[in-house]
């Protein structure tokens, strides 16, 4: 297995907040920001996310996702919907297979909020 490097310069935010957390943000700005932090702050979904980066092209089958968290596919499915519905992850149907894929301009936005 190869390990897909994605590149994490932070340069700005996400839409909610371009400077992050540089300067006030009004409380519509701090809940749209939670709502995407909420989606990575689970240990389910942060091993899901370390799983994806360590796989080529950062990808893989739901079906490759559910023996290394241990968990049953429906609850799979449904971290990994969580984490499509907050852009961090693309869904893309292959076939029976649903194939997951990391955005590297969301994880981006992440860590500049962070920074």
């Amino acid at each position: 297995m190869r390990t897909a490097t994605l590149p994490l310069v932070a340069t700005s935010g996400p839409a909610c907040c371009p400077s992050g957390l540089a300067e006030p943000i009004d409380r519509e700005t701090a809940e749209e920001l939670a709502r995407l932090l909420k989606a990575v702050a689970d240990p389910a979904r942060l091993q899901l996310l370390s799983v994806l980066r360590a796989q080529e092209d950062c990808e893989a089958c739901v079906c490759d996702l559910t023996e290394p968290l241990g968990l049953s596919q429906p609850t799979v499915s449904h971290h990994l919907k969580v984490l499509v519905d907050a852009g961090i992850l693309r869904r893309e149907k292959r076939g029976y297979w649903a194939w997951y894929s990391i955005v590297p301009s969301r994880l981006t936005e992440l860590a500049a909020v962070l920074a």
